[in-house]
Formats: structure tokens, C-alpha cells, sequence
């Protein structure tokens, strides 16, 4: 009988602080003065309720779903984090910009001085430069990881470099050669000069990795609206019928593996196997169109982060394990 008037007294303070502490949101300080205990002793007998199973949490904020969509992203594809923006609008440039700036965010948080971060160019990219503010202040190296595409000036990679270590007050180096060259050999002559494969090589070495994932079709994809391809060659890439998403110039196939194609030889970029081993590679693509190319990187293992929205994440979700990619 005393033990069962033991239990029940104790089950009783502890319900009796619970309904204080939770329904009545008074402190423990003050329910340790009326109860005539210690604010140490209120303290061990919140988190034994918790222990004990007293007490449920649900948490419903208005974005609690996306939180969910990320878990599961990492879950499945063994992404270290996923960054996942919720679609509020049919705007895509507005959705590009809002997934640009949830990665700058991301980026700044885990940017430290002294490191080399290397880059490729393009709208994603461009979104993310857009996204820093300006008074951030690093001690950091930026440089391109790959060759300039003829288009617009605000996504070419040595714009973005520029821009990007202008923001941080750190140095930008840029890589006079083009992103794509005419043959092969001449590819092999602008790798040789000194200047180009030392700035390669310092981004084979960064400590932070920012690109783009790409698509391969349609033809109006940003890879064929930028870089000097001939009609033949963005044929015979888009009719490729194992080419599905672009890193840093590299066509992959639905595995991640490098497709053979008429780009292998002439591409300036960093190779995909050193790119591999940057500690930090964060990957941005937003709206479903790249939903193959972000899965193909995903099994591929290129990015350890990625950003993107509400919309792709659940198509990523869906397909990741389902049946291979057409």
C-alpha cells in the first residue's frame, strides 16, 4: 500500500508541474518556489516525464513538411544535408532566386577563412552570387573549375568569380580558356599553358565545391544556349539516349557514371573523380525539368549537399529508387 501511495503522490507532483510548466507557461523557477523544490530538482522531473512518456511534442509550423522532405531526402540518397525551398508561385525565376539564396545561406555557414572555394557558372549559380550579402567578410580564394561559356554576363563563371570574391573581400582568379574547345587538341594545347593548370589545379584542391546540375534536353537547355556548339554536336548530344545531366561540362547517365560523347576531349573542367574528393560539393537545381540530372548526380556521388524546391524534392523522392531513367 505505501508503494502504490508513493507512486501515486509522485505521478501526481509530476503531473501537477507538467500542467504548470506546459499549460500554465510559468518557469521553473517559479513552480520550485510554490512547490517549496529547487529549480535542479523541477528540471530532472521535466525531463523524467519526458522519459517516461507524460509528455508528447508535435511540432506545426508551416513548413514542418519541407523539414520532413529533406530527412528523407538524406535518408535515401546518403545526401549529408538537403536544402529544400517550398514553391510559392509559378514564378521560375523567382523560385531560382529563392533556391539561390537558401544555398548562399548554407554556404556562408560553413565557409571559414583561409579556404579555396572553386565554381562553375550559370543561372544557379548566378541565383546563389545574387544571394550574398554584402558585408560578409572572408579571407578566401575563389576560382573557376571549369572554362567560360560564350552568353550572358551574369552567368559566366569568371563574372561569378569575380562577383562572389568581390562580395566576400577575398581574391578571384579567373581562367582565360573556353568552356569548350573546337578539338581535341587544342584542348591539350590550353592545358599545357602554365596559367590555366594552376588555376585548375588550385580548384582540384578547394575546400568547397559550388555547381550547377544541368540538363541535357531539351536542345534550349542553359549548356546549349552558352556553350559554342555546332548543331551536330547539340544533336548528337541530345539524342543520346543514356545522356542525362551535366556537371561542370561532364554528360553522365542515369548512374552517375561519364557518358561517352563528342564533348569528352574538348571540355575544360576539372575531372569528376578529383571532384569527387572536394569535402563540401553542393549541388543547386531547381524545378522538376532537372529531376533526372540532380538523381544521376545523386547516384553518382558527386554533391554531398543539395538545394532545390518543394516540388523537385518530392519528384527526386518518388523516382530515386523506382525504375531506371529514359
Amino acid at each position: 500500500m505505501n508503494i502504490i501511495n508513493s507512486d501515486y503522490e509522485s505521478s501526481r507532483l509530476i503531473s501537477k508541474i507538467l500542467m504548470m510548466y506546459y499549460m500554465e507557461d510559468r518557469s521553473q523557477a517559479e513552480i520550485g518556489q510554490e512547490l517549496g523544490l529547487s529549480t535542479a530538482k523541477i528540471n530532472r522531473l521535466l525531463k523524467q516525464a519526458r522519459n517516461q512518456g507524460y509528455v508528447e511534442i508535435n511540432i506545426h509550423t508551416p513548413y514542418q513538411h519541407l523539414i520532413q522532405l529533406e530527412k528523407d531526402l538524406e535518408r535515401l540518397t546518403g545526401l549529408k544535408h538537403a536544402i529544400v525551398v517550398p514553391k510559392l508561385g509559378d514564378n521560375p525565376n523567382a523560385l531560382i532566386q529563392s533556391v539561390g539564396k537558401a544555398a548562399a545561406n548554407f554556404f556562408l555557414e560553413h565557409l571559414r577563412d583561409g579556404d579555396v572555394v572553386c565554381m562553375g557558372g550559370g543561372t544557379s549559380l548566378s541565383s546563389l552570387v545574387d544571394g550574398i550579402r554584402s558585408d560578409h567578410q572572408s579571407n578566401i580564394t575563389v576560382v573557376p573549375a571549369c572554362g567560360g561559356m560564350q552568353g550572358r554576363h551574369d552567368t559566366d563563371v569568371n563574372n561569378l568569380v569575380a562577383d562572389l570574391a568581390s562580395k566576400l573581400g577575398g581574391k578571384g582568379l579567373s581562367l582565360h580558356a573556353p568552356a569548350i574547345t573546337d578539338t581535341s587538341s587544342e584542348r591539350e594545347a590550353i592545358l599545357a599553358l602554365r596559367q590555366v593548370r594552376e588555376v585548375l589545379d588550385l580548384a582540384n584542391s578547394a575546400q568547397i565545391a559550388l555547381v550547377g546540375i544541368g540538363a541535357v534536353r531539351p536542345a534550349t537547355a542553359s549548356l546549349f544556349q552558352f556553350a559554342s556548339l555546332s548543331e551536330d554536336d547539340i544533336l548528337a548530344l541530345t539524342e543520346n539516349r543514356q545522356a542525362v545531366g551535366e556537371i561542370l561540362l561532364h554528360i553522365i547517365d542515369k548512374n552517375g557514371k561519364p557518358v561517352k560523347n563528342i564533348l569528352n576531349e574538348r571540355i575544360v573542367s576539372i575531372e569528376l573523380d578529383i571532384f569527387k574528393k572536394i569535402p563540401l560539393t553542393i549541388g543547386i537545381a531547381a524545378m522538376p525539368l532537372k529531376t533526372s540530372p540532380i538523381i544521376a548526380a545523386l547516384r553518382g556521388k558527386y554533391i554531398k549537399v543539395l538545394v532545390t524546391d518543394e516540388e523537385t524534392a518530392v519528384d527526386v523522392l518518388e523516382k530515386y529508387s523506382g525504375s531506371p531513367l529514359n
